[in-house]
């Protein structure tokens, strides 16, 4: 393949804002998922197509990098956030399949918050990422982002002191606790996207 000489900066930003909006995308599909089980175990599909975009994406861009020998920031950033973003959509699917391997049949209300949380974290990462071709201010979203994963952690404990309290058989907890830290990992994946957009913005500034 050619190398660009020039820099192909629309393309890249274009590209980023797709593959936020695919997570923000996906995190909304997971929580209408959660939200109706098992009636809307048809949106698995939704899911597993999302994942697989996300994956197009991301190589969309990686070879678009390896193409270009100017790039409108830092090479081993883009690396960073492409990939950062994602592994919002891999946990989200991971969660969304565990919840179907393990033949759960109901889904308690904290791993519906926590959908809830996964899909407003990814909702202010698709906003961020939107203000990123420019270098634009989204200290808004990257704080509303960091809150939201210290309300992720505090669901997530919850939640798992919430399976020992009812008194669930042990298969039982060791199902929801990995579904639940999953859910957290979506969260946590999110939050790894505000540090590297900080990270670029402080350099490009």
């Amino acid at each position: 393949m050619p190398v660009r000489l020039t820099p192909q900066k629309r393309e890249f930003f274009r590209l980023f804002d797709q593959a936020a909006i695919n997570a923000r995308e996906i995190a909304r599909v997971l929580l209408e998922l959660v939200g109706d089980w098992p009636e809307s175990r048809s949106r698995l599909r939704d899911v597993r197509e999302l994942e697989r975009e996300g994956d197009r994406l991301t190589r969309e861009l990686i070879n678009l990098l390896n193409r270009t020998f100017v790039t409108p920031f830092d090479r081993e950033d883009m690396y960073r956030l492409a990939s950062a973003i994602d592994d919002v959509c891999d946990h989200v699917d991971e969660a969304a399949d565990n919840i179907d391997a393990y033949e759960i049949q109901h889904v308690p209300a904290k791993a519906i918050e926590q959908a809830e949380v996964v899909y407003r974290a990814a909702s202010h990462l698709s906003e961020a990422v939107a203000l990123l071709d420019g270098f634009k201010d989204s200290q808004r979203q990257l704080t509303a982002l960091r809150e939201l994963e210290d309300e992720g952690d505090r669901l997530e404990r919850e939640a798992v002191a919430d399976l020992f309290h009812a008194g669930v058989d042990p298969l039982t907890i060791i199902r929801w606790k990995d579904i639940h830290a999953q859910l957290e990992e979506a969260i946590d994946a999110c939050e790894n996207v505000a540090d590297v957009l900080e990270a670029i913005l402080v350099k490009n500034r």
